[in-house]
């Protein structure tokens, strides 16, 4: 990590083909950059799809990363934001057993203060669903670990921008205008 590290997310909207992550994962890779998060879905433009990618670097490596990520054939776009221009979630799932919750009153209590929600119940373990910040599913985690968390996973982020318009639109949109009429 580099002396002014900040947390980016990068946003890449690309054609679904496959190896794209691969070749994503090698641009951070040669930079020596961590990936700390990643999820990729279809997005609002039909047969484009978003890739959402977490790091922490500096303005001056993001810049040489989007240049390097946008050379890439499939890439149609690539943005780069800090949290405070987005919107962003994360969603964790807990797995406790239920002779647990039955046994301590403080778990039901936990849960409601955090704002989480429970999917399964079975004789053996209960699901616990926690929608937030790292920060705030992390905290979770730590309160829950007492209680013998059996599974934890957490999601990639999650997230859109609090422009109005989707930036890529607009790319879209003026590359339109300048291909020439066949």
């Amino acid at each position: 990590m580099t002396t002014d590290s900040t947390l980016y997310t990068i946003a890449v909207f690309s054609e679904n083909h496959v190896g794209l992550l691969s070749r994503l994962s090698n641009i951070f890779t040669r930079r020596c950059l961590n990936i700390e998060s990643i999820s990729a879905s279809a997005c609002s433009i039909p047969g484009v799809h978003k890739i959402t990618i977490t790091c922490h670097s500096d303005p001056e490596m993001m810049d040489k990363v989007i240049k390097q990520i946008e050379k890439i054939i499939d890439v149609i776009k690539a943005f780069c934001y800090t949290d405070s221009q987005l919107v962003y979630q994360e969603v964790a799932l807990y797995k406790v057993p239920t002779s647990t919750m039955l046994r301590e009153n403080h778990v039901e209590e936990i849960i409601r203060r955090h704002g989480a929600r429970i999917l399964e119940i079975t004789p053996d373990y209960t699901v616990i669903e926690k929608t937030g910040h790292y920060s705030e599913t992390e905290n979770l985690f730590e309160e829950l670990k007492r209680y013998d968390i059996k599974q934890f996973v957490r999601s990639g982020r999650v997230a859109i921008t609090r422009s109005p318009i989707e930036h890529v639109d607009i790319y879209l949109h003026d590359r339109q205008k300048q291909e020439p009429l066949k």
